[in-house]
Parts: C-alpha cells; sequence; structure tokens
C-alpha cells in the first residue's frame, strides 16, 4: 500500500501498486471502524493479496490478507521519510491501470532494504536512476544530451533543464551547473548498472547524489514534497 486518505466518516481509499493492474485506487468500507476486518492488514508499506469487486467509480476492497509486512521497521522515522519519498515517485510516475511489473520488482526490493538498511538514505539515489531507467527517462551517462558526444576528459555538468548530463562544450559559460569528475561518472555508471552487471554501486557520492536530486525534480517538475532529514 502507497498511500490512504480519508472518506466519509468510515472509509478510505488506498493506492496500490499491484503485479497485474500496476496503480490502483480503491475504497476501504468501514476500514476506519475499530472492529474492521481490514483494519491493521492495510498498512503503509504492506504487501498483501487482495480480493476486490468493481464499484461505481472505484473498486472496492472485499478481503486483504498480508503476504509480507514490513511496517514495525518502516515506522521509524528516518525509515518512514524514505519510504515515503519512494511512495510519492510511484504515485507520480505510474499512470493508473497500467501493469508495471519492473517496477513492482524494483519497488518490492527498494522497501525491503529500506526497512533493514543501516543508513536507508542512502539508498534513494540508485533506486531513483534505476526508476528513471525502467520507465525509459534515465539519460546516458556517458555522453553528452545534446550533441551525443562521449564526455571528453572524464568531466561532465549536469543539466537538469535538459534532463541530464552535457560536456564542457556544450555548457553555456553563465550557467552555475553541478560539474562531475572522473571519480563521479564512475559511481554513476555504477549506481545506473543493473545488479546483474556485477558491478552495481549502492552508495552515490554526494554530487551525484545532488546531480539525482535534481533529475528527479526535472521529471516530477518540482521538488519532492518528501523531505529527509
Amino acid at each position: 500500500m502507497l498511500r490512504a486518505r480519508p472518506l466519509g466518516e468510515a472509509d478510505r481509499i488506498f493506492t496500490f501498486l499491484s503485479t497485474e493492474r500496476g496503480k490502483i485506487d480503491a475504497v476501504g468500507k468501514g476500514v476506519r471502524r475499530a472492529k474492521s476486518h481490514l483494519a491493521g492488514r492495510l498498512e503503509f508499506g504492506n504487501e498483501c493479496e487482495l480480493q476486490m469487486h468493481r464499484g461505481r467509480s472505484l473498486d472496492v476492497i472485499v478481503s486483504a490478507d498480508i503476504v509480507r509486512s514490513s511496517w514495525e521497521r518502516l515506522v521509524e522515522p528516518e525509515r518512514f521519510a524514505v519510504a515515503q519519498l519512494v511512495a510519492e515517485f510511484i504515485d507520480a510516475f505510474c499512470e493508473p491501470d497500467l501493469a508495471v511489473p519492473d517496477v513492482y520488482a524494483l519497488v518490492d526490493g527498494m522497501l525491503r532494504a529500506v526497512a533493514t538498511h543501516d543508513d536507508p538514505r542512502s539508498l534513494v539515489p540508485r533506486f531513483s536512476l534505476r526508476l528513471l531507467s525502467v520507465l525509459g527517462l534515465e539519460p546516458p551517462v556517458d555522453a553528452c544530451v545534446r550533441c551525443g558526444l562521449a564526455f571528453e576528459d572524464d568531466h561532465a555538468f549536469v543539466d537538469a533543464e535538459m534532463g541530464g548530463f552535457i560536456c564542457a562544450s556544450c555548457r553555456e559559460r553563465w550557467r552555475d551547473l553541478i560539474e562531475l569528475d572522473a571519480d563521479d561518472l564512475r559511481n554513476l555508471a555504477d549506481l545506473a548498472a543493473a545488479r546483474l552487471s556485477g558491478r552495481a554501486a549502492v552508495r552515490a557520492r554526494p554530487r551525484v547524489a545532488h546531480a539525482v536530486e535534481q533529475l528527479i525534480a526535472h521529471h516530477l517538475g518540482r521538488k519532492p514534497r518528501t523531505v529527509l532529514s
């Protein structure tokens, strides 16, 4: 479950990411009542098996069985903030009723990692790049998005307005852009690499983390509402 909002006096509208239909909204009837059989099952971050029936405008949840719950760990403040950021990205980037199995697998792995990692915030840059990749939005990390040429002298600049990285020749000198050196570019490539490649990195260098934040804000059209302390 990604998020929930109240409906009337006793109901809630839940937003889920599902394996079969992607992002969906559904109503939990009476879920805010203490005796509801759904109470405690539809917690944030829980993986559930749902039975629903079609309503006039929204599906209605009939039953929910917990497959896996990370709530007790995710409720810790730092973990919760990171998990909320993940949910915000998915809610913003994924269209309703469009199956996205790669995104589902990515989110599932991320929430598992957030629930157990000593420094969950450090996982965000890699998750962000992998999310852009599976959505087809990731820019090349070894060539300029303007001219298409490989970076000279292993230096590049972050051009969030272009949604990627540019070379020194394409940079307007008057613009104050984040500069990435050779080590930053290697770190960026390793962060973006699929795990199966054998060279995937988890931790981002400071400038790389800032660069990824700018790219996400560009595609969101705003800064994330969830703020990590």
